[in-house]
């Protein structure tokens, strides 16, 4: 059986995949939503949800710390991993040895393309289609922010999600205009000036990968006294994964109190 990845790789699977490893928690708690309860042995120590999942399934390191001789001593059939989320040497040492399929996801589309080709994959189609049909039309139903704004995943430095990303094309979705140029980097470096600069009606920070707290609210709200600035779940807003079956009905009550 021949596989495309979202990189464009073919692998090959003589078999249905029995021993499987994820690097990636949106991707982990997929496969466990998908219904492999068996088949999944190896997952980061990121791959928090759900709890059951994280308690019993053995862990190979971070996303981009990966134990490589945990995984050898657990003989995968098949790993999956994420371009973005993964260290390219890692994967390229994985792949000398090991099936390696990977996602790149720059958009709600690009998830939803990977829920479907992962669930083939691993024999999950239909429980593939149940979660793409409950996450695809529950985004035609999105309240509209209609304000500007930064959202910030890291501090010292500050770091902001920038257009071209999974969370930038959410933040488009529900109507947020990021006040970060498409020319910009990716995730670009802030300081505090070029914030001010920026003047933004709205200040979204992350819970992850950085765990911004309420303490971090005042520190941002005394040189941009006009702004508005809320902690949010970051979960909802970058797990491309079954966790976006969660994530319209997070995003319209957030939009209410704003």
């Amino acid at each position: 059986m021949l596989f495309t990845d979202q990189l464009n790789n073919t692998i090959e699977l003589k078999s249905f995949p029995k021993r499987v490893i994820s690097l990636v928690p949106s991707q982990s708690e997929l496969l466990w939503d998908l219904g492999l309860r068996e088949e999944l042995i190896g997952i980061t120590k990121f791959c928090i949800h759900p709890t059951e999942m994280f308690l019993n399934i053995d862990r190979v390191g971070g996303t981009k710390t990966l134990n490589i001789e945990k995984i050898r001593a657990l003989k995968p059939d098949l790993i999956i991993g994420n371009k973005e989320e993964n260290e390219q040497s890692q994967i390229l040492e994985l792949q000398k040895e090991f099936t390696v399929w990977m996602s790149d996801i720059y958009t709600l589309e690009d998830s939803l393309s990977m829920i479907e080709k992962v669930g083939a994959l691993v024999n999950k189609v239909e429980a593939a289609n149940v979660i793409k049909n409950n996450i695809q039309p529950s985004f035609l139903n999105l309240r509209q922010l209609n304000k500007n704004g930064l959202y910030f995943i890291w501090r010292e430095p500050f770091m902001a999600a920038g257009k071209a990303t999974f969370i930038g094309d959410i933040l488009k979705r529900i109507g947020f205009e990021n006040k970060l140029s498409h020319e910009q980097a990716r995730y670009p470096e802030l300081n505090l000036d070029e914030i001010k600069l920026l003047n933004p009606e709205l200040i979204f920070l992350s819970s992850e990968p950085y765990p911004f707290k309420a303490n971090h609210i005042k520190e941002l709200q005394d040189i941009l006294p006009h702004s508005k600035i809320v902690l949010v779940d970051g979960e909802l807003f970058s797990w491309y994964g079954s966790r976006l079956q969660k994530s319209v009905a997070y995003f319209n009550e957030l939009i209410k109190i704003l």
